[in-house]
């Protein structure tokens, strides 16, 4: 087979690939499609292929997003990802990390407006799973860090851990909400008084330590200087960003509490620049 005609047989295999796709999460026929699907969409087998496709879509939503799901009922959850599904299908054969783009697509679905915190309360979903399926690393030991002199401190680079992942709303306090969805209720208490969470901005971490992921409450401050520190940024100026965002942060206290969450996974001091010789 010659060079041109494999290439021909690539290009008409992958043409068929994407008209089967979209024949699969579309109901209307686009008339662009390879002419072989047609006669498929006609069978009674694709349709029940169809629906077991977009029903694995479904369920992998349900189990990416168990505090979203909670909080609005499985009817509501399954016909929300059966809309997302059809206009998002996922890239990948596992579905483990589907949904991506979830948080996003309930900013702007009409059916969520009457709950504005959802979307925060999703994406908190996704950062947990992003940060069970992190590679494994190392935490920081604390007294790696209480070795170093001042002038060393401010010089050094922190790497914030493979699975940290954190964020900032400042409009719900989401991590309040997801928690208390993700312990397995969406309403009432255990003791049967209502869930009201102070109405405030919440900043949250979650990471994996062993096999389990963790979350904890971040303020302001310390959600800023971990933004520093992913940009890689020196001690010195991680602390500047930190002081901006809250002038009366207590940086030690903070230190201390990113460290033993297992934030970071390595710390970098770079070398003192040799000494001149004299002239």
């Amino acid at each position: 087979m010659s060079r041109s005609t494999a290439a021909d047989h690539a290009r008409t295999l992958a043409r068929f690939q994407d008209a089967f796709t979209r024949a699969l999460f579309v109901d209307a026929a686009d008339p662009t499609d390879d002419a072989t699907i047609a006669p498929l969409r006609s069978q009674l087998g694709f349709a029940v292929y169809r629906n077991t496709v977009i029903k694995g879509c479904i369920d992998a939503l349900l189990a990416n997003y168990p505090a979203v799901a909670r909080l609005v009922g499985d009817e509501w959850m399954r016909a929300a990802a059966a809309f997302h599904a059809r206009h998002a299908p996922p890239s990948q054969p596992c579905l483990v990390d589907y949904g991506e783009g979830f948080a996003g697509f309930l900013a702007g679905f009409p059916p969520a407006a009457g709950l504005p915190y959802l979307p925060d309360v999703a994406w908190l979903d996704r950062l947990w799973t992003e940060a069970h399926l992190a590679a494994d690393e190392p935490p920081l030991e604390a007294a790696r860090v209480a070795s170093l002199t001042e002038a060393e401190l401010a010089n050094a680079v922190l790497t914030p851990h493979a699975s940290a992942r954190w964020a900032w709303f400042d409009r719900h306090p989401a991590l309040s909400i997801w928690r208390h969805s993700r312990a397995g209720a969406a309403g009432p208490a255990d003791d049967g008084a209502a869930f009201e969470p102070a109405w405030q901005a919440e900043g949250a971490l979650l990471v994996r330590t062993g096999d389990a992921v963790v979350s904890m409450a971040l303020d302001r401050a310390e959600c800023a200087f971990l933004d520093a520190c992913a940009g890689m940024k020196r001690l010195g100026e991680c602390a500047a960003a930190a002081l901006a965002a809250d002038p009366a942060a207590d940086l030690a206290a903070s230190m201390a509490r990113l460290l033993r969450a297992g934030a970071f996974t390595r710390l970098h001091v770079p070398c003192p620049p040799p000494e001149e010789l004299p002239t």
